[in-house]
C-alpha cells in the first residue's frame, strides 16, 4: 500500500469539483517535495546550497518555461487552463503576472495528476521538468551537481 491511499480519499468526481487552486496548493508540494528529493538523491550538495538550487526549478519563470515544453494531452491542456485562469488575488514578488498564472496552471496539473492517482503520468511529467529544467541555461551558475 502507498502513502497517498491512505491520505487520498475522495473520489474522481469529487476531486474534478476542487478548485483549481486548490490542485496547485497540493501541486505545488508535489512538485517541491519531487525537486527536494531529486536533489537530495544526486548531489553532495549541503541543504542551504540544495535549497538555493531547488528554487532554480521551482520558481514561478523556471514553470512556465518547463510548462511550455512539455507535451501535453487534451485534458492535461484543459488543466492548465484552468489552473491559470483560476482568479487569484495573490500578486507575485518575484515573478512577471504571467509568469505566475502560467506557473499556477503548471501545480495545478501536478497536483490533480497526484490527487486522482495517475502516478505513471506524473511521473513521466516530473522526470521530464527535470530534464528540461537542466537543458537549459537558467541553472548554468547555480551550485554544479
Amino acid at each position: 500500500m502507498k502513502f497517498q491511499d491512505n491520505i487520498l480519499i475522495k473520489n474522481d468526481k469529487e476531486i474534478n469539483m476542487m478548485s483549481p487552486l486548490t490542485w496547485a496548493y497540493v501541486g505545488d508540494s508535489v512538485y517541491e517535495l519531487y525537486i527536494r528529493t531529486y536533489l537530495a538523491n544526486t548531489t553532495n550538495l549541503n541543504p542551504h546550497k540544495m535549497h538555493v538550487k531547488s528554487i532554480q526549478y521551482v520558481k514561478a519563470k523556471a514553470q512556465h518555461e518547463i510548462l511550455k515544453k512539455l507535451k501535453l494531452d487534451d485534458e492535461e491542456k484543459d488543466i492548465v487552463r484552468r489552473g491559470r485562469n483560476t482568479q487569484n488575488h495573490h500578486l507575485p514578488k518575484n515573478a512577471t503576472i504571467e509568469d505566475y498564472t502560467y506557473s499556477t496552471g503548471f501545480e495545478a496539473l501536478i497536483g490533480y495528476l497526484y490527487l486522482n492517482k495517475k502516478d505513471d503520468r506524473l511521473e513521466q511529467i516530473l522526470k521530464e521538468c527535470v530534464k528540461i529544467a537542466e537543458e537549459n541555461n537558467w541553472l548554468i551558475g547555480v551550485y554544479s551537481i
